[in-house]
């Protein structure tokens, strides 16, 4: 794996798998792992890791599960999602938070201090995963400074342990 510490990893037991899914499926109203895939929990420095078959496809952050950007191209989900104008993009695969004018399109069920993940306007490509500073209704108004804090991005430590 790339640079990103990893302890204490362990096999979830299925009880435990079905409750974290049942909670990915409450945020973005998909269907994604089963204990089956043999689902694993690490801890790192910044939040706590799922695997899926070898893959991190989740992080658990203050408690709440999301996914990474593998596993929002691994399931497709509809919801949490901030699109931002091409001109913001190879500042957020750089890691840059978003900015309130380069957003132009947002989920509308997104509450100040939600787990979002940001994607391109031209591809709907997942770029980041984030924490939103405002609400859908002020994301939508793209007043000027940050809107959504940059938590994990393509190109990232998290992203390269996957390559």
């Amino acid at each position: 794996m790339a640079d990103i510490m990893i302890r204490k990893r362990k096999r979830m037991r299925d009880k435990d798998v079905k409750a974290l899914a049942q909670q990915i499926e409450e945020v973005f109203g998909i269907q994604t792992f089963v204990p089956a895939d043999g689902v694993d929990m690490a801890e790192s420095t910044d939040y706590d890791l799922v695997f899926v078959k070898g893959d991190i496809l989740a992080i658990v952050m203050d408690g709440k599960p999301f996914l990474t950007i593998r596993g929002i191209l691994k399931y497709r989900p509809e919801r949490r999602y901030v699109t931002v104008d091409m001109g913001a993009v190879p500042f957020v695969t750089n890691g840059a938070d978003v900015m309130g004018p380069g957003i132009v399109d947002t989920d509308p069920d997104i509450a100040e201090g939600d787990l979002v993940w940001v994607r391109d306007a031209r591809n709907g490509a997942p770029l980041a995963v984030g924490i939103s500073l405002r609400s859908a209704a002020e994301l939508a108004e793209k007043k000027s400074g940050k809107a959504v804090k940059t938590v994990h991005y393509v190109g990232d430590r998290l992203w390269k342990s996957g390559e």
